[in-house]
């Protein structure tokens, strides 16, 4: 069983290289009621994927619905509060010269609004947002990430709080670590979860000590999932 360790001292080939994190529940907290007012404004039921049901669309309707949907994340983009922890890891990663990116499921509005008002003097490059194809659950976003850092993906981890956080990094052969929260308990038994935790400065002492996880290689056809 490998083990994935932050620290100088050791070869480059089994330490951790970078972090992709998702962004609402992850980065900020979770604003569950987005996700049912997105639903009520596009007429669809719970249990159908959001973006999946826009991109059914003719083209001459999903220019609408894409914009009903920013209209939700707009007003929920003014109550974002950051998610505890977050400027300790994000202070320990930039101390350590790791890489840092995001890939969520948000347009580029409110990830710029988190990133200017919680996190001004950090860098986040590469920002998958939803303009990228085929969003999370496919591993396509982390997988992108990757490849532009030339790293490989056994030594990257993704943080995140949803099913397609955990889904996609497990596609993509990284780390993943669930943010535990009141409504994704049932996520930390799931075998695409890797390690949990319940405040993102939990994260600094796993980078530290290393986290234990299974020999894992990128889904075959990952970047088509």
């Amino acid at each position: 069983m490998p083990r994935l360790i932050l620290t100088p001292t050791l070869p480059t080939d089994v330490a951790v290289r970078g972090v992709v994190f998702d962004m609402d529940g992850t980065l900020c907290l979770p604003q569950t009621w987005m996700f049912g007012e997105m639903r009520r404004v596009l007429g669809i039921e719970k249990g159908v994927d959001i973006l999946d049901h826009i991109y059914a669309l003719d083209p001459d309707a999903q220019e609408d619905a894409h914009e009903k949907v920013r209209l939700v994340e707009r007003k929920a983009m003014v109550e974002m509060k950051p998610q505890p922890g977050l400027q300790m890891l994000m202070d320990f990663i930039a101390a350590q010269g790791l890489k840092k990116a995001i890939c969520t499921r948000n347009f580029e509005t409110p990830v710029n609004h988190l990133l200017s008002n919680f996190l001004p003097e950090h860098l986040f490059h590469p920002i998958v947002t939803r303009d990228f194809t085929p969003p999370k659950p496919s591993p396509a976003g982390i997988l992108h990430i990757a490849s532009h850092w030339d790293i490989d993906p056994s030594h990257i981890v993704m943080v995140g709080d949803s099913v397609d956080d955990m889904l996609a990094g497990h596609r993509a052969g990284v780390t993943t670590i669930l943010i535990e929260s009141d409504v994704n308990g049932h996520l930390k038994e799931a075998p695409e979860t890797d390690v949990v935790v319940q405040t993102l400065d939990e994260i600094i002492d796993l980078l530290k000590r290393g986290i234990d996880i299974p020999d894992r290689k990128p889904a075959p056809d990952a970047e088509n999932a």
